[in-house]
């Protein structure tokens, strides 16, 4: 039985221009993260590293290639199927968190676990993982009460409180200061320990530094692997 939490193999994506060809994208992607892996991914703005991320995510369909998470393609699934898919596997965390405003803490942790089971049994879960990563005081202050490095920690939350095994990060450090920074990729590196996978894109340095694996992109292209572990 295979470990392989992601499976992409040469993935394209192509978007259309008014002018000229279509841009292609994804340049034929191949990458795979286990069980435990936790990978930054770093390269120049416009390199295609937030379209992987969204096609990763079954958040939007390539042109070629295949993705495979937990052994199943998510976009050979219909369009209900693929969102209780994502929902139950993938855990995405964003720069700018994207938290809904007029909600408690506990209500945006539950928000996209609450098609998993009964609200008693979520609103459960979701306050022993606010308790774990020291928020338990938070439960009913709206994002707009919150520090911005605690905001971020209940967007990791929401995150993982579906019980996903594969989280996506998009510039998870870029709102926040080293301390909360540092904090954060603690708990990333601690889920990646605890049997997930994290697929991390970054321009921050002590991010990449942080995570276990790191690649490089370039035009749409994985090019070589910074140090000989971090190879497929």
């Amino acid at each position: 039985m295979t470990d392989a939490l992601l499976q992409i193999s040469a993935l394209e994506k192509r978007y259309p221009t008014k002018w000229g060809g279509p841009v292609l994208a994804l340049c034929g992607i191949d990458l795979t993260l286990r069980r435990g892996d936790f990978l930054a991914l770093r390269g120049p703005s416009g390199c295609g590293k937030t379209t992987l991320l969204h096609c990763v995510g079954a958040l939007l369909r390539p042109d070629g290639g295949k993705v495979l998470i937990d052994g199943i393609d998510p976009y050979a699934l219909g369009s209900s199927a693929r969102s209780a898919f994502r929902a139950a596997k993938v855990g995405f965390v964003f720069q700018n968190f994207h938290l809904v405003p007029y909600l408690s803490v506990l209500d945006n942790v539950m928000l996209c676990a609450l098609a998993g089971g009964p609200r008693s049994h979520l609103e459960t879960q979701a306050r022993d993982l606010l308790e774990k990563f020291r928020l338990s005081h938070r439960l009913r202050h709206r994002p707009s009460e919150l520090s911005v490095g605690e905001q971020q920690r209940v967007a990791l939350v929401r995150a993982v409180a579906g019980g996903a095994k594969l989280i996506l990060a998009d510039e998870p450090t870029g709102n926040l200061d080293a301390e909360n920074g540092g904090i954060l990729l603690d708990q990333l590196a601690a889920f990646a320990a605890d049997g997930g996978a994290v697929l991390m894109v970054t321009h921050d340095p002590a991010a990449s530094d942080r995570a276990g694996h790191r690649r490089n992109m370039q035009d749409g292209r994985l090019t070589a692997a910074t140090n000989d572990s971090d190879a497929n």
